[in-house]
Formats: structure tokens, C-alpha cells, sequence
């Protein structure tokens, strides 16, 4: 099949969906109106709490819940075929993952801008509470030390990149001081940043594609790496989000707006043919292709991660209430967007059937983290190049992209775990760490700890195996929690419920497959705390039924 042609139906198709299924969400299902006083307007700190223009809050969340998820995921999952990756990352973004953010977000906003975990003590119970944020401390403990760790090896993996995506701080700290101090015309503003941003490729493209940091007390350059990205993640999660945070990830953006055309540009000129396999089942060592295309591919198409996001951070900028649908679900359907050109780049890019199935030969070949990035690093620069644009200044404009995202990822993971640490402080009375500077550095220490478990700092890939697992059980728990508010309500379930049992099934299938492969390969670590993570959804499932039970008894004994 023509590679523009299947990008112009599915994008085609998102467009509807924002315009049809979107909009009948936020006007019957959750009712939006901008009479209701956003958390921004109504605590308005200057740190956390800022109300915030759309355009610049749909960068901040875009960037944000993008990260590395929907460049990685399809670059493996395209290993079972591309159709079904392609009908995965389009139906899921639609009815699952669009539907999960800009629940998130909406529910969030409506108490205070707490995050989806702190709030389930009101929705579910208390004591779903504390179960669900046990389950979203573990999982940003794993992200924030596995990002700065892969952060660290694309530095080394891209050189070219360190520059630009150093300069992209001062660079934001100044835009976020023209726009928010000295008023100036954000749009102009935003151009120039842009241009600059892509001064600094074209300089580490021709100039500095060969930096490495030396050994610092004894550190290799992958620990000096980490060291220094989760010191500048603690600063970025403490600073006012319109410091650094809100005009960094306004200023990546637009730099991903400007890749992705120049990935569709390259797309039309090309027009190539897909060489991949439609589909492509029985690949040797790979996990069976239900349930994990749906654990596999999780950014792109539904990802716990997200509500995080939207409950964490987005819903607390949050201007009017009514620019959640096009931040929440616009978002989501962005980065299904955004998915489609991955798999495009990985199935469409690399060559003909020969060249793809040599970079896709078997499980182990294509799910380390240099196949999957290279795969899209390279397709895509075929793409660009068509351009007439440098091959090696294409790869550049690719690789600062990840980069940018991933380093996105890691501050806001470590701005979100600060306020998961300060909402467990606040239950148990630990003054310390109800203080942003408390918590916040607790973060970042349990995190270069778990990293340093291992040497070289990939200790958090001794949990990592549970990471895709347990992000998608989240993504199911916090639909259950979205579908008993709906309840609670008297509003129709049944369009979050179907995704939060679709995600429920497919998690806890894949999750009892590898508790067997984890005690036939007597991995006790990952064994045990697999069935700790089972034994939290089974009681979270059954507290929100019960919410759900007593809600309908009540409304029984109303009527």
C-alpha cells in the first residue's frame, strides 16, 4: 500500500473524530463550560497553579505526554505487520486514549486540580487511594530513572544533539521572560524561538557532531549523564512552570510541528510503498501478538502515563474548562498522528522487503533501544531527504527531537512524582516532604538510586519488563475511576466503561503471561512484584464496584 495514502485516511479520520466523537463527549457526556473556575483561576500560586493561553497548555501536554512512547512502541510493534499497528494506533487513540486524557483532565480540574490518584479517595474510596498511588509512584520511579538513563544514551548515540537541545533552555527561560514579564507578542516571539532552535541543529550538525564528556570521579559518560539530567530535573520541577517548563515545552512543540512536516512533505514527495509484511505472526522470541501489541504500543493509542499528565500538571494551567477538548483529546489524537508517521518511517523508509526484514529479523534484534530509534531515525531521514535536505542533517533534526521529547518526559515525571510524594506526605504527617523541595528531591534521589543498581545506570532496567505492563493497567484503572465519577453523575458509562474493561483484559492477560515466564526463569524480583501489582488491580476493581454498586442502591432508593 502507498505510504501518503494511508497517511491521508487516518488523518482524515482523526480530524472527524475531533469534530464528532470528541465534541459529543465534552458537551453531553461531561458537560463543559467555562463557567466552571478552573483550579488556575481560582489558586493562582505563580508556581503550579497558572492560567495558561491554549495554544502555549497544548504544547506543555503535547510534549509531555509524548516523550520517546510513540516513537518506541510503533518501531517494535510494526514487528507483527503494519496493519495491525496501524488499526491499534487509530482506533485506540479515538475510543481509548483521547477518551482516558481528556477524562483525566476534566475530572482533575473539577476538584482542584488534584491529581487522578488523590481524587479516587473521593470518587472510589480511601482506601483506593492509596493503592492507586502506590502504582503511580512505581511507575515514575521506573520512567524517571529509565529516561535519564536513555536520555544519556542517545547523547552518546547522537552527539550532534547535546547543543541544541542544551540551548533549548536558555532559549525558553528568555521567551518564558518576554512573554509572561515584558507581554510581548507570543506568535512573533514564538518564530524567532523556532528559527533559533533550528540555528543551534544546523551548528551541532556541522560544528559539535562529535562532543563526549569525560570520566567525572570515576563516572563513565552514561553515569555523568544521569547525574546531570536529574540535577537539572530537580530544578526544572521546583521553578514556576512558566519559567522553564510551559516555554520549553511550547518552543518543542512547535520544533515537533516542524518535523512532522517536514516528514510529510518528504512523505508526498516519495509517496513510497510499504515494504513491510501487512502482518507477520510466529517471529522468533517475540511475545504472542494478543495481548502485547496492545502493552507494546501503548503512547500512540492509550497510555496510563497520560492521565498523569492531564491530572498532574495540565488540569492545574488549565485556563477554561472548555480548552480541555482540544488539549485532552486533541492531544492524544496528535500523538496517534504522530504514531502514523513512526510506522510509516519504519515500514515505508528503510528499503525494500529485504533491507526491512533484516532490521526486523527477530524479537531481540528489533526491541533494543538502538534498533527502535535507529529504525525511525533513518526511515524518517529518507523521508526528509527527498527534501534535498543532507541526510546527515536530517538524522540530526530527528534525533534532537527525541531527545527534546524524552527530556520533556523526564521534568514533568519528576514534577508529577513531587506532587505524588507531597499528597503520601500529607496522609502520613511527613513534614519534610510535603515542601516541594522535600519531595522533589526524594524523587530524583529513589530514582539515580534505582538507576544506580546497576552498573553503567541501568538499574531501572532491572524492573523496566514491568513497566509496559503495569503503564497500561494504570491506563485501565484510571478509565474505572473516570467511569465511577460518570456513575456518580447519572451519566452514560458505557464509553469509558468498554475501554477500561477492553484495557483491564488485555493488562491482566499480558501481566499473568509473563508472572509464568518470570517463575519458569526463576526471576523472583520481577515474579513477586508482578503479583503485588495484580493483587492492587484486583482490590482497586473491587472498591470501584462497590462505589459503583452503592451508587446505583442510592439512586434505587431516590426513585
Amino acid at each position: 500500500m502507498n505510504a501518503l495514502l494511508l497517511a491521508i485516511i487516518t488523518y482524515i479520520g482523526f480530524i472527524v473524530a475531533y469534530k464528532t466523537y470528541g465534541k459529543f463527549l465534552g458537551d453531553k457526556l461531561f458537560q463543559m463550560s467555562n463557567k466552571n473556575i478552573t483550579p488556575a483561576n481560582q489558586i493562582n500560586d505563580g508556581v503550579d497553579y497558572v492560567p495558561t493561553k491554549r495554544s502555549i497548555l497544548f504544547g506543555h501536554h503535547f510534549t509531555s505526554i509524548a516523550g520517546t512512547g510513540p516513537i518506541v512502541g510503533p518501531a517494535i510493534g510494526v514487528i507483527w505487520g503494519w496493519v495491525p499497528a496501524v488499526i491499534w494506533v487509530f482506533v485506540g487513540s479515538i475510543f481509548m486514549g483521547a477518551v482516558h486524557d481528556f477524562g483525566a483532565m476534566i475530572i482533575s480540574a473539577r476538584k482542584q486540580g488534584k491529581s487522578l490518584g488523590d481524587v479516587t479517595k473521593d470518587i472510589v474510596s480511601p482506601t483506593s487511594r492509596n493503592l492507586f498511588l502506590i502504582v503511580i509512584f512505581f511507575l515514575l520511579l521506573i520512567v524517571i530513572a529509565i529516561f535519564a538513563m536513555i536520555i544519556g544514551k542517545l547523547f552518546m548515540m547522537y552527539p550532534a544533539s547535546i547543543f541544541p537541545v542544551w540551548m533549548e533552555i536558555p532559549i525558553a527561560v528568555l521567551l518564558g521572560y518576554l512573554v509572561y514579564k515584558r507581554n510581548m507578542n507570543i506568535r512573533w516571539l514564538s518564530i524567532i524561538a523556532i528559527i533559533l532552535m533550528y540555528i543551534t541543529i544546523w551548528i551541532g550538525a556541522t560544528y559539535l557532531n562529535d562532543i563526549h564528556i569525560p570520566e567525572i570521579f570515576g563516572l563513565e559518560e552514561i553515569l555523568v549523564w544521569v547525574f546531570l539530567l536529574v540535577t537539572y530535573a530537580f530544578i526544572a520541577s521546583v521553578l514556576p512552570v512558566q519559567t522553564l517548563l510551559q516555554p520549553r515545552d511550547y518552543i518543542n512543540s512547535h520544533e515537533l510541528l516542524v518535523a512532522m512536516g517536514l516528514l510529510i512533505a518528504g512523505l508526498v514527495v516519495v509517496h513510497p510503498t510499504i515494504t513491510a509484511p501487512a502482518t507477520r505472526f510466529g517471529i522468533e522470541g517475540a511475545p504472542p501478538v494478543l495481548p502485547f501489541l496492545f502493552i507494546t504500543i501503548a503512547c500512540g493509542a492509550i497510555s496510563g502515563f497520560h492521565s498523569l499528565v492531564s491530572s498532574g500538571t495540565s488540569s492545574k494551567q488549565l485556563g477554561q474548562e472548555e480548552d480541555s477538548l482540544t488539549i485532552g483529546y486533541g492531544g492524544m489524537l496528535m500523538e496517534g498522528a504522530l504514531a502514523i508517521l513512526v510506522i510509516l518511517a519504519c515500514t515505508a523508509g528503510l528499503g525494500d522487503t529485504a533491507a526491512w526484514t533484516q532490521r526486523y529479523a527477530d524479537w531481540s534484534s528489533a526491541s533494543s533501544l538502538g534498533a527502535k530509534l535507529g529504525a525511525f531515525v533513518d526511515g524518517g531521514a529518507n523521508f526528509i531527504s527527498g527534501l534535498g535536505v543532507g541526510v546527515g542533517f536530517a538524522k540530526t533534526v530527528l534525533a534532537v527531537f527525541i531527545v527534546s521529547f524524552a527530556a520533556t518526559t523526564l521534568d514533568t515525571a519528576t514534577r508529577i512524582q513531587r506532587y505524588v510524594v507531597s499528597e503520601v506526605a500529607e496522609g502520613l504527617n511527613i513534614k519534610p516532604l510535603t515542601n516541594k523541595y522535600g519531595a522533589t528531591l526524594f524523587a530524583v534521589i529513589t530514582a539515580v538510586l534505582l538507576a544506580m543498581a546497576e552498573p553503567g545506570g541501568s538499574g531501572a532496567m532491572i524492573l523496566w519488563p514491568l513497566f509496559g505492563a503495569t503503564n497500561q493497567l494504570l491506563a485501565g484503572l484510571s478509565l474505572m475511576v473516570i467511569t465511577v465519577y460518570l456513575s456518580k453523575k447519572g451519566k452514560p458509562i458505557l464509553y469509558t466503561l468498554l475501554p477500561m474493561v477492553f484495557m483491564m483484559i488485555m493488562t491482566g492477560w499480558g501481566m499473568v503471561h509473563n508472572i509464568l515466564n518470570y517463575f519458569s526463569d526463576s526471576k523472583w524480583l520481577l515474579f513477586f512484584i508482578s503479583i503485588i501489582i495484580m493483587m492492587l488491580e484486583v482490590w482497586m476493581i473491587i472498591e470501584s464496584f462497590k462505589a459503583i454498586r452503592e451508587n446505583r442502591s442510592k439512586e434505587t432508593i431516590e426513585v
